[in-house]
Formats: structure tokens, C-alpha cells, sequence
């Protein structure tokens, strides 16, 4: 039996849970009985339950349906175990796993196998990403068609504007962050420090940087499962969501990484200020790659609503040394801490797809050896820059025809994330700007 549920045998019921496409985790409720079955001899999903749109209905034309018999793939316990899951009113726990075929083979189409064929690439080389995450979202009051900052639980009030790194704005919630921080300690999920970003009651919270990028995307994954259920339990909404007030900028989900070698140096480290060739070539893979994987980190017909010029979000392919209007930021820091700031993504993506993406990127960029353009200097909306794919619908055309997708992603997962994306695009063509936010708010 797993030391934690030994440790809290009060818990009664347990989930177990996996991460779709879209990042929706999927999975069963059960007796806490039937604990040490699961743990030993895992569970079983249709392999198509990976693979469902962002209301959770199948893929119309998925071969994994109708064609394969909806056939069961084979779910066992990743390496975290259990955990509680603080925002529900009983004690539960709850078991990450992922899906494998009957043989032991990982399965291609979740999310968590394709970061992890990523990382063992690294490994082959001899590397180790070194990752953090800073996620950004909004607590909201949707109790009404008029989405609205919730009041202050020690005010009553409701403050109308951003406020960018008010300690007034976090201490209106000082309840639910404290709850938050401690949910996050007894889930070991590493939340660092938090702020008020420039949103209408939008934060930030950092999750620490750690030598293994697969249990980075979950702590990612858990932590906007555990924002979003707290919330709820608080009487308001979290959410993860690109852009839900048009006034406002939306929110993202930006990463550091860099790569130690096998001596534990960190490789984007030459003693300068400017950092190694190796940064530069994986800054050029992830250029390169960027236009092909921004599908991933705007997978949703609102995360484009985000990708505006002047928004706090980039819209051309370029880079810098310390200057945030760009997709790829060297930030400042002492040179054995050199390192690159991924910005691009939303905070409405799946982080195992969205690190996979990265560091992919980068490793192609560290294989291949080529030189980025020049680093460029003031406001990146202003240059002349390639720009990222500024629609859905061009997004998805770019995702099916990169060879860099074909770099990082397997055959099926490709297949499978496209015809989800294609069909989520076909239904929302019939929905107004306000169905679009119904949908979103609580799914991403």
C-alpha cells in the first residue's frame, strides 16, 4: 500500500487521473480499498479517451473509435504516487498515471509519454533540462453572464483594474493564497513566490526550478487542477484561460529552462554575459521551430485573442538579452544560472505537449548547431519580425506541414492532436465570443 494513504487512513475514495491532450485530466473515482489493486496491476481507458475534444466528446472521424473497437489501453501509477486533493470536502487521494499498451509499450498519444521520448533524447546526449514555470491566471466572479473580479472576502469590495505587483490585490485574498500555498506543500507541488499581475484579478505564481522536466509539466498540471478546484471551494473561479476580458492582458504560462551536461555544468554557461554557443543554437531551434508548434502553446480559439501586439504577450519570432517584448528572453543572472525564458505559450496549454514543444525545439536547435538572427534591442512590436501564426485556423496549417513537429512528436499523437483541433475548430465557428468563454473558463 502507498505510504502516503497508510499515513491518512481517514481517506475513503480515490481518483485516479491522466492528462488528455487538451490537458483535461480523465480518469475514476473508487473505493480507497481497491488502492493497492490499481497500484500494482493499474487500471484500464479507451485509448480514445485521450483523445477527446475540449467538451469531452469523441473525435468524429478518430481511428482509435469505431475503426480499432475503442480499444483499452493499460493506465499505471507515474513515479508520484498519491497525494491529497485539498480543495474537495473529503478526504480523497489522488494517483497520476498514464496509459501503456497491453505489452508494456508507451502509448504515443498521451501527452506525458511525448515529453518524456523528449527527455530521454536529452539523456542519450548525455544532457538534463533544468526547468521552471511561471503560471498566470484569474480568479473571477462568473456568477452572472458578466464576468467580474470576485469581491474581497475582507472587503466586500471589488477593485476594478490591474494592479501590477500590489500587495494589496493578493492580501484582498489572503485566505485562498494561504490555502493555496499550503495545498501545495502537502501535494510537494514547489510554489514559489506570488504577485498581482496586470490583469483584472489576475496573479502569478512561480513554480521552482528542478533537474526533471517530466515532474515540472506535472507539478504544472496539478497545480492548475488544484487553482482552479480551490477556487471553486472559495466561491469564485480560477482560471487558466488565454484572454477572458478583452481589455486585459491574458495570461501565460512562460519557462525557464537550461541544460546541464553530465558533470552537472550547465551548458548554456561560458563565463560571459552572453552565454554560450550552445544557448544560441537552441535559441535558434526554438525560433525555428515556432511557427509549427504554436498550435501547442495556443492550442484554443482563445488563446489567440492573447497574441496581440502591445499585450504583454509576443507576436514575432525573435530574441533578447533582458527585454520582455519578445518570444525568447535571456534574462539576467549571474552566468552559471544562464538560461532561456520561453514566452509564448498560454496559460490555457497543456504543459506536458507545451515543455515537449520547448525543449524539443531547443535540442533540435543544439543538434542541428545553426546561429540565430542578431538578438534585437527596444520594442519587439516594432521590428521587422517574422510573425507567429496570429489565427487558429493558420496555426493548425503550420502544425500538419512542420518538419520540426515530425522532429518531436510521434506519428499518432500528431494525427490525434490534429483531427481534435480540426474538429473543436468546426464546432466553434457556430459559437459567440460569450459561449467561447462558457467553454473555456473552467476546462483550461
Amino acid at each position: 500500500m502507498d505510504s502516503w494513504l497508510r499515513q491518512n487512513p481517514q481517506v475513503r475514495t480515490i481518483r485516479v487521473a491522466a492528462s488528455d491532450l487538451n490537458g483535461q485530466p480523465r480518469g475514476k473515482r473508487m473505493p480507497a480499498r481497491f488502492a493497492e489493486r490499481v497500484l500494482s496491476e493499474g487500471t484500464r481507458f479507451p485509448m480514445s479517451s485521450l483523445n477527446l475534444d475540449i467538451w469531452g466528446e469523441d473525435i468524429e472521424d478518430s481511428p482509435l473509435v469505431y475503426e480499432a473497437g475503442d480499444r483499452d489501453g493499460v493506465l499505471m501509477p507515474t513515479e508520484r504516487g498519491f497525494m491529497p486533493m485539498p480543495w474537495l470536502d473529503t478526504p480523497t487521494g489522488l494517483l497520476p498515471i498514464w496509459m501503456f499498451h497491453e505489452d508494456g509499450r508507451p502509448y504515443d498519444g498521451d501527452p506525458r509519454h511525448a515529453l518524456s521520448a523528449v527527455i530521454d533524447r536529452y539523456k542519450a546526449r548525455g544532457l538534463t533540462p533544468v526547468v521552471a514555470v511561471e503560471l498566470e491566471f484569474f480568479l473571477i466572479d462568473d456568477s452572472t453572464n458578466r464576468l467580474q473580479i470576485p469581491p474581497s472576502p475582507r472587503s466586500g469590495k471589488r477593485r476594478i483594474a490591474g494592479e501590477i505587483l500590489s500587495l494589496r490585490a493578493l492580501d484582498q485574498f489572503d485566505r485562498f493564497f494561504t490555502e493555496l500555498y499550503d495545498a501545495c506543500e502537502a501535494m510537494d507541488i514547489p510554489a514559489d513566490t506570488a504577485i498581482s499581475e496586470s490583469g483584472l484579478g489576475q496573479f502569478e505564481i512561480n513554480l521552482m526550478h528542478q533537474a526533471d522536466a517530466l515532474r515540472a509539466a506535472d507539478d504544472a498540471w496539478l497545480f492548475k487542477m488544484l487553482v482552479k478546484g480551490l477556487a471553486r471551494k472559495h466561491g469564485f473561479a480560477a482560471s487558466f484561460m488565454a484572454k477572458p476580458y478583452p481589455d486585459y492582458s491574458g495570461s501565460g504560462l512562460h519557462m525557464h529552462f537550461s541544460v546541464l551536461n553530465e558533470a552537472g555544468e550547465n551548458v548554456f554557461n561560458d563565463g560571459s554575459d552572453k552565454g554560450s554557443a550552445t544557448l544560441r543554437h537552441a535559441v535558434q531551434g526554438c525560433l525555428q521551430s515556432m511557427p509549427g508548434l504554436t498550435l501547442v502553446f495556443a492550442p484554443h480559439a482563445n488563446s489567440y485573442d492573447r497574441m496581440v501586439p502591445g499585450s504583454h504577450a509576443p507576436t514575432g519570432m525573435g530574441w533578447a538579452y533582458e527585454n520582455r517584448t519578445v518570444a525568447l528572453r535571456i534574462p539576467s543572472s549571474g552566468p552559471a544560472a544562464r538560461r532561456i525564458e520561453h514566452r509564448v505559450a498560454g496559460g490555457d496549454v497543456n504543459p506536458y505537449l507545451m515543455m515537449a514543444a520547448v525543449l524539443g525545439g531547443a535540442l533540435m536547435g543544439i543538434e542541428d548547431a545553426q546561429e540565430p538572427p542578431t538578438p534585437i534591442t527596444g520594442n519587439a512590436y516594432d521590428a521587422d519580425l517574422p510573425q507567429i501564426p496570429g489565427d487558429w485556423e493558420t496555426a493548425i496549417a503550420a502544425f500538419e506541414r512542420s518538419d520540426a513537429v515530425r522532429r518531436i512528436f510521434a506519428r499518432d499523437l500528431i494525427s490525434n492532436y490534429l483531427l481534435t483541433k480540426r474538429q473543436e475548430l468546426r464546432y466553434m465557428r457556430d459559437l459567440s465570443p460569450q459561449e467561447r468563454v462558457e467553454i473555456y473558463l473552467d476546462a483550461v
